[in-house]
């Protein structure tokens, strides 16, 4: 038995070996280092082919149902959503047509200051943009210029302590106001940030092997840690109990999420927030070895044993040394 596992309180291998054949793929690529297969014999698995039969030719994703917000793009919502499941669950990469296709499109909504704009109709979007820039750097675009150029406008777009924020909630807005907004809020920067959205741009800091190492990377990482299991600064996902509402993909900011992200930053299990909180994981282990978390967002029936790798993952980075 690794380090890491005996961590846990129980082993949690053995079950995840039995689930589907894309979690069995990444237990014994991710947590037994074993030689497996190239990543595209998951590209023909049924659920990969189910979902690329419903891409538009344009390489996008419809939104399930007719929206209920006008000014809101549901369609690139939708197409960011299939392709951080298509990403992270299934190792698409550029390679793939489909993909290429998909980014395409995605890229489309990329203003001239460098932000992903449309989710939030006119608006900044500290939250989605990151999240964009997060899962086109995983499916290999991390040395296209115009992920730099998100870079840069992310840079550009702090508060003054460091973090993050949503532009128009700097200004006192609720959704409704912003969404009717004819005109782009910008940001109050003397407000504080907000750990929900610093979580989300740091997701795309740490999957860049070059801005994961930036002195804003680290400052915001030290933010993002003073905030574990408190309430954000703001309405948005506000009360504490968000950090332990998890999901896969990873999509708002939560436990999981926030310590996959800082461990690619270079904090280490030496900082005492972040042994807490592997320790409260670990308490949350039952018995069949996956974790009593709160699972959100997402139909797949196996969406708590992608929740237990996730974790399982955090353990083996955190005590692969050990």
């Amino acid at each position: 038995m690794m380090p890491w596992q005996k961590e846990l309180k129980l082993n949690p291998v053995p079950v995840l070996l039995k689930k589907n054949e894309a979690i069995k793929y990444f237990t014994l690529r991710d947590l037994l280092d074993k030689k497996v297969e190239s990543i595209e014999i998951l590209w023909e698995l049924p659920a990969v082919k189910k979902s690329l039969k419903k891409q538009k030719s344009n390489g996008s994703w419809k939104y399930p149902s007719e929206g209920k917000i006008s000014q809101v793009d549901y369609t690139q919502y939708q197409t960011y959503l299939i392709l951080s499941e298509l990403v992270e669950k299934y190792g698409l990469n550029k390679n793939h047509e489909s993909l290429k296709k998909a980014a395409d499109y995605l890229f489309e909504f990329q203003t001239d200051e460098g932000d992903f704009r449309g989710i939030y109709a006119k608006q900044y979007s500290t939250t989605y943009s990151p999240a964009i820039m997060e899962i086109l750097i995983k499916a290999g675009y991390g040395d296209d210029p115009r992920i730099f150029k998100g870079f840069e406008w992310l840079l550009s777009i702090r508060q003054d302590d460091g973090g993050w924020a949503l532009p128009f909630r700097t200004r006192g807005k609720n959704l409704g106001e912003a969404y009717q907004s004819r005109e782009v809020i910008p940001a109050d920067k003397s407000r504080p940030f907000s750990h929900v959205v610093t979580g989300m741009v740091l997701r795309a800091f740490a999957a860049h092997p070059h801005y994961r190492k930036s002195t804003a990377a680290k400052k915001a990482g030290e933010l993002l840690i003073s905030r574990f299991f408190m309430p954000d600064k703001y309405p948005d996902r506000k009360s504490k109990d968000f950090w332990e509402r998890v999901s896969f993909p990873f999509l708002y900011t939560q436990i999981v999420a926030a310590l996959d992200s800082l461990y690619y930053l270079g904090f280490s299990k030496s900082k005492p927030e972040i042994k807490n909180a592997l320790n409260f994981l670990r308490q949350k282990q039952v018995e069949n070895g996956t974790f009593d978390l709160k699972v959100t967002r997402g139909s797949d029936k196996d969406l708590n044993y992608w929740i237990c790798l996730s974790v399982c993952r955090l353990f083996k980075r955190y005590y692969m040394n050990e």
